[in-house]
């Protein structure tokens, strides 16, 4: 059960922190914040970041082994990354019409997934 509440966790951080990253570049296209200092799209995304840390931290200590989880510190951060790949996958291609899938991206998502399987295979 830690391993789902632990994945569950990391999806939501990554929701958040893809937000942060990259949701000022759709608020200034929507001219909501156009005219906004950096200094202020900063501090507004560092917010974002804060509730993005508070999933992210106890995703990591539920789901970290040394904790009592079912996951290694690699296997956590290979899981993270394809969650933020994914995650961003969507946002990108939903939220800014200019930007698409292509051959290549189809070719990482493979390689992601056989990053996933070596990481969990037992050596």
């Amino acid at each position: 059960m830690k391993g789902v509440f632990a994945i569950s966790l990391l999806i939501v951080s990554n929701i958040f922190m893809t937000f942060a990253w990259y949701g000022h570049l759709k608020l200034q296209e929507t001219k909501m914040i156009s005219n906004w200092p950096l200094y202020l799209v900063v501090l507004f995304s560092w917010l974002i970041a804060l509730a993005e840390y508070s999933c992210q931290v106890p995703a990591n200590r539920l789901g970290f082994s040394g904790n009592g989880g079912p996951f290694s510190l690699m296997q956590l951060k290979v899981i993270q990354e394809v969650i933020t790949l994914i995650i961003f996958t969507v946002f990108s291609t939903l939220l800014f019409k200019g930007e698409s899938l292509h051959w290549n991206h189809f070719a990482a998502f493979l390689c992601l997934v056989a990053a996933v399987y070596f990481v969990f295979m037992k050596p």
